[in-house]
């Protein structure tokens, strides 16, 4: 029996063989894994299929790839969407468990966001991605570049170079290890006036969907992050969490801490079991809504741009991560 990831992974990677209509290579798959959010690297993707191959779901066709077979596409009818169902806060867990930075010390883990983009395109683009910053429609100044073939366990495309962005969970994350408990409980779209937050027009809860809600914003084309910054309204991106209304003012120590440390970006701490921008909180809580960091991926692709971008990815130690 292997873990849990591993067998969604394994279905994915199932699904990904049956609809295409040739054999199909480990670059190839691990290239459409990344579409769809899941952050693996071809040498993982080739794990994965010896697995596969052991059970005889996939066929390996020598040099030129694997197909499934007909045991393999009774096992994927069987796969239903269940198996990917609260996949996406499953993860966020796993990362804010991962993301170790202390403000303090200027040291530790935080989580990023991958955002893979043509080699020709990048100036352009981190000319995009620094204006975004520079007026805080993001949470952090600083970004990581990775070039192909890094030794880093982050996969990045012949062709392309990767820049991560602080993904807004990192606050989850300093918030978990402080003993505050937290749940992200919301993605979503939220209208700008005046320069301020208004309201959220759109959430999608994280723990009932199998794909990450600031993604499916992203395809929506939803935002409006340019204009917003040029005249104060618009649409960004944001997220919510909730934590027991009796670590609120710990909280709020935390997350100034955090803005000394350029980590910003929390818009308020609401008040007990009130609704916050919008979004409903449960009673006895306290909501948290914070931009989040991918906002500046946005503008990217307002502007025409074509990239590929994963939300709440991998970790990264941000010492190593440098303003543009």
């Amino acid at each position: 029996m292997t873990d849990p990831n591993v067998e969604r992974k394994l279905v994915e990677i199932m699904r990904i063989i049956s609809e295409s209509d040739k054999p199909l290579g480990a670059r190839l798959i691990a290239d459409e894994l990344h579409n769809r959010g899941y952050a693996i690297g071809e040498r993982a993707v080739r794990y994965h299929l010896r697995i596969l191959d052991e059970r005889g779901f996939t066929q390996k066709h020598g040099y030129i790839g694997r197909t499934i077979t007909e045991r393999g596409k009774k096992e994927l009818n069987d796969a239903l969407v269940s198996d990917r169902f609260g996949f996406v806060i499953t993860r966020i867990e796993e990362l804010m468990y991962k993301a170790d930075y202390n403000p303090e010390s200027g040291k530790g883990n935080v989580i990023v966001n991958i955002t893979n983009v043509d080699k020709d395109d990048y100036e352009d683009v981190t000319d995009i991605i620094r204006y975004t910053m520079d007026h805080g429609a993001t949470i952090s100044p600083k970004v990581g570049i990775i070039e192909e073939d890094t030794d880093l366990d982050i996969y990045v495309p012949e062709g392309k170079v990767a820049i991560a962005t602080v993904c807004s969970i990192t606050f989850d994350g300093l918030l978990l290890k402080s003993g505050v408990p937290v749940v992200p409980i919301y993605g979503g779209l939220i209208e700008m006036q005046d320069h301020s937050p208004a309201c959220f027009l759109d959430l999608i809860s994280y723990s009932g969907t199998s794909i990450d809600p600031i993604k499916i914003f992203l395809r929506r084309r939803s935002t409006s992050i340019l204009e917003a910054i040029d005249t104060g309204n618009g649409k960004m991106l944001a997220n919510v969490r909730q934590i027991p209304e009796s670590a609120a003012q710990k909280a709020s120590e935390i997350l100034e801490k955090a803005k000394k440390a350029e980590i910003s970006g929390h818009i308020t701490i609401g008040d007990t079991g009130e609704d916050i921008l919008c979004a409903p909180i449960e009673r006895g809580k306290v909501g948290i809504p914070v931009m989040v960091g991918i906002n500046s991926v946005a503008a990217v692709e307002e502007v025409g741009f074509k990239v590929d971008t994963n939300p709440v990815s991998a970790v990264m130690e941000y010492s190593k991560m440098k303003k543009l």
